[in-house]
């Protein structure tokens, strides 16, 4: 493992010089955000050595490197999923590429189907915690030192400071948001009613298919990571009505730039 995310990190420094020192990843719909840097390099995931290949529609599969405000950034346009047949190292694999590459802090988003019933769909939602329903663990396995301790803590998995930046600067921009419980389960199939309700019961405030694994991993780095979820639909049962992908992609196409916008705000408040 080390050896192949050495291959990758070496070929990525051989197309930038760029030191990033923060990662983001964007989820589904919400690429545009990628439109904003000031691009030193972007390079497909298909040229970079051990990476996996994204399958999904809404999900380009580029890693960017580049500036936000003069803030020097490395930008997974696109992840990879656990549904698309991958084990969980090979999910966080592009994350664990950011951590090697001097990454100090890790913004995960997504789009997930809200739980709350006050919530709406292109609202957003900071996520102050994670319930991981995978039924699988990126960790698991003998412990790769370099990366981290066996048994990393996660009282803090998403850093309290950076929720309350994140706070700040949805205020600032009048951006309707709430914060809560991300559960990441496997996917590719939308939750059942049935299985809304256990999540709810249990503490969830959002469910979605990625972002867990990736926050876990970070962490095993001793990473900050803060995380948002673009609620692009209502859970399952909630409206009575059936979930689709494209509903998934035209919510978070029409809120990306009011998106893109808290994004460089926040980058620039980290770095203050």
């Amino acid at each position: 493992m080390i050896n192949k995310l050495s291959l990758a990190t070496d070929f990525i420094r051989s197309k930038s010089k760029l030191k990033p020192r923060i990662g983001l990843t964007l989820g589904s719909g919400l690429n545009s955000m990628a439109k904003t840097i000031e691009v030193d390099a972007a390079i497909p995931f298909s040229e970079i050595p051990g990476f996996p290949q994204t399958t999904v529609e809404g999900h380009s599969g580029k890693l960017i490197l580049g500036t936000v405000g003069g803030t020097p950034v490395a930008a997974l346009q696109g992840r990879i999923h656990y549904y698309e047949g991958y084990k969980m190292d090979e999910v966080v694999f592009p994350t664990r590429v950011l951590a090697m590459l001097g990454i100090q802090t890790l913004i995960l988003t997504n789009s997930a189907g809200g739980i709350q019933k006050e919530m709406r769909p292109g609202d957003f939602m900071i996520i102050t915690d994670h319930i991981n329903l995978f039924g699988d663990h990126p960790l698991k396995g003998p412990n790769i030192e370099k990366f981290g301790p066996r048994f990393p803590d996660m009282t803090f998995a998403y850093d309290p400071s950076l929720v309350e930046k994140m706070r700040a600067q949805f205020e600032n921009l009048n951006i309707r948001f709430h914060e809560g419980v991300y559960c990441g389960v496997t996917g590719p199939t939308y939750e059942t009613p049935a299985e809304i309700k256990y999540i709810k019961i249990i503490g969830g405030s959002a469910v979605g298919m990625s972002t867990v694994p990736e926050c876990i991993a970070a962490n095993h780095f001793g990473l900050k990571v803060a995380g948002i979820s673009c609620i692009t639909n209502l859970a399952a049962g909630i409206t009575g009505e059936k979930l689709n992908h494209q509903e998934v992609q035209d919510v978070a196409g029409k809120v990306e730039k009011q998106f893109a916008s808290f994004l460089t705000n926040f980058i620039k408040d980290i770095e203050n």
